[in-house]
């Protein structure tokens, strides 16, 4: 068992915190309290190579692979939430079903600028009535001619006011549903009756900007079906996998970020005489942050590997967005505890990330969903 990285990947990570700290760290109280959309940044992650790090470079990426992709993601989340969540709605979820189930003259046409960072993309399967039952989704499409018609509308789509490409779920036939009666489409902005409604006002990462989108009689040409006609559920479940695995990775850069805020803190913050790094209260809350980083690193780059390496990773995907996201809660919150007053500051990083990290058990499927799904593989195996 090897668990050093390539030297490939440590030279991404390299690049990609020599990105963080000179240009997204100095910006990312600006996004939260401006709700500020980090357009210069995207474009200067484009130039960097980025947008597309984890797709094999036919397509437009640097081959990376989902192991390059989650230490990319982890090193941006250090500094930024919201904008992990800009690249990562783009990459995981937005390019990822292209990538997945696309026809070449798709990839062709749409992942190469994506992937790029020419052009931005978003995923949209969320409706006001399917949330976690995203198998209820109310959206239509009916084929008329070589083109289909989309009338419905999504909630919360990230990146969806800035999008020039979505991927689009909707029922094409409603007595299968999910079962064979759900499909993919490729959107572009410009497409009549694609329709912009209000940005989110959010509680944490609002930076990024997810909104409403509206279909009226969206007219979408037949070549944009991605993968097949009512197998869209299926294209939708696989790239959440990736997604919920990306969110992982995210999530461990935040709580290393917390870790050292907290160790910096202990180390300055005089009390009876003394650092209260020197307190075993004050120790023990950093050893069990220390703790919690290590199993969450540990999972994360062990799936990151089994995706790369082509195994199934399903259940794997759903207990790193679950222990993920519930262990950084804890590991930003003790942060907090650390300093104290301050950490409840408005101008200290804390208090931002604190949060940011609420969505993370919500968002990719709650971690309600997660039990779920690791569960029903466990019965159905009946055996770990």
């Amino acid at each position: 068992m090897d668990f050093t990285f390539s030297e490939e990947h440590l030279m991404i990570r390299d690049m990609v915190r020599e990105f963080v700290d000179k240009e997204v760290r100095p910006l990312a109280a600006k996004m939260d309290q401006e709700k500020w959309f980090p357009a210069p940044l995207v474009k200067r992650a484009a130039e960097l190579g980025l947008m597309g790090l984890q797709f094999p470079e036919e397509y437009g990426g640097a081959g990376a692979g989902e192991t390059g992709y989650c230490l990319m993601l982890e090193e941006i989340c250090r500094a930024s939430a919201s904008l992990g969540v800009v690249m990562g709605a783009h990459q995981s979820i937005g390019c990822g079903p292209i990538y997945l189930d696309g026809t070449k003259a798709q990839k062709d046409k749409y992942l190469v600028p994506l992937a790029k960072g020419e052009k931005l993309a978003a995923f949209a399967l969320t409706e006001p009535g399917a949330g976690s039952d995203a198998a209820n989704i109310a959206t239509t499409a009916v084929k008329k001619g070589d083109r289909w018609v989309v009338n419905g509308s999504k909630l919360w789509v990230s990146n969806g006011s800035e999008a020039d490409v979505v991927i689009v779920f909707a029922v094409t036939d409603k007595a299968l549903r999910a079962h064979g009666g759900t499909t993919a489409f490729i959107v572009e902005k410009t497409f009549p009756g694609f329709k912009v409604g209000k940005v989110d006002d959010k509680m944490g990462i609002r930076g990024s900007h997810s909104c409403e989108l509206f279909f009226e009689d969206m007219e979408v040409p037949h070549e944009n079906v991605l993968g097949e006609v009512g197998k869209g559920f299926v294209t939708a479940m696989k790239t959440l996998d990736r997604g919920r695995l990306s969110l992982g990775a995210g999530a461990v850069g935040a709580a290393k970020e917390c870790l050292d805020l907290a160790l910096r803190h202990a180390s300055q913050r005089v009390q009876f005489g003394e650092p209260i790094n020197t307190k075993q209260a004050v120790q023990f809350m950093l050893a069990d942050m220390a703790a919690e980083i290590y199993q969450m690193e540990s999972i994360v780059y062990r799936t990151a590997w089994m995706c790369d390496s082509g195994q199934k990773f399903s259940r794997e995907s759903a207990l790193v967005k679950l222990v993920c996201s519930e262990s950084s809660s804890r590991v930003v919150d003790t942060a907090l505890q650390v300093h104290g007053g301050m950490g409840y500051m408005t101008e200290c990083a804390i208090e931002r990330m604190y949060r940011d990290a609420r969505i993370n058990r919500i968002f990719e499927g709650t971690n309600e969903i997660q039990r779920l799904v690791v569960a029903a593989d466990l019965v159905k195996k009946g055996r770990y």
